[in-house]
């Protein structure tokens, strides 16, 4: 069957064997800090400097040579480029705050909870690139009196970016792919129930089934279950 319109949805599983450390464990911390300290505005107006020692190091990662994108990256990458060429819509949401699915050549890119390699304003919101370590000197160049700078990551309590045209993308969709990603926390959560109620075939592909409401799944390393579904949807 031909899909004329694709979104796809990817979580932390996609990254994890390129190496980049899932979300939390099962003790609810974030590399060893509590969620709260790291990933709230109230952690950031408590403790700035410790939030920005755990961002540095996080961004620092990102320039490490042997951090490449994997085959699940490159594949979703070929997916776009092949379906855009032939006349399709493709879309990529990415709960990722990595840039291993730019690195891999995907552009039709919305990355929901932004991205570390980016600092803004705490007044303004303006955002700009940032690859190096973030003190409390650095300040904007939008405001005067220049303002502080934090990472550019949708914390907890705050509204992922760009949710009005994610919902949008999502009613016309008419497949949905969700890759690597819990299925726990809202809104990416509802997802997959918005684009089914539209008419999308919803799929799911990750290490192992998370839920019981798509209508396919295919399970496994994403490097594996990736680029084998999307040789399977290129070739029809």
């Amino acid at each position: 069957m031909y899909y004329s319109n694709i979104v796809v949805l990817t979580g932390a599983g996609i990254s994890a064997e390129s190496g980049i450390n899932t979300f939390r464990d099962q003790n609810g911390l974030w590399e060893n800090h509590a969620i709260e300290e790291v990933a709230t505005p109230e952690g950031f107006a408590a403790n700035p400097a410790l939030v920005h020692q755990f961002y540095n190091a996080r961004r620092a990662q990102l320039l490490d040579p042997a951090l490449k994108p994997n085959a699940a990256h490159l594949a979703l990458a070929q997916l776009e480029q092949r379906h855009c060429a032939a006349g399709g819509q493709f879309l990529l949401i990415t709960q990722n705050v990595d840039n291993l699915h730019q690195r891999a050549g995907s552009e039709q890119l919305i990355a929901m909870h932004g991205q570390l390699q980016q600092v803004k304003c705490v007044q303004s919101g303006q955002s700009q690139p940032w690859t190096g370590p973030l003190s409390l000197q650095d300040s904007c160049s939008c405001c005067t009196p220049a303002r502080p700078l934090r990472p550019n990551i949708v914390w907890f309590g705050e509204m992922p970016y760009q949710m009005e045209q994610i919902e949008q993308a999502l009613c016309q969709a008419d497949l949905f792919i969700a890759i690597g990603t819990s299925g726990q926390v809202y809104p990416a959560a509802g997802f997959a129930a918005l684009a089914a109620a539209n008419g999308a075939y919803t799929v799911e592909l990750n290490l192992e089934a998370t839920r019981g409401d798509f209508a396919s799944g295919q399970y496994g390393l994403a490097s594996k279950v990736v680029p084998q579904f999307v040789a399977q949807l290129l070739n029809g």
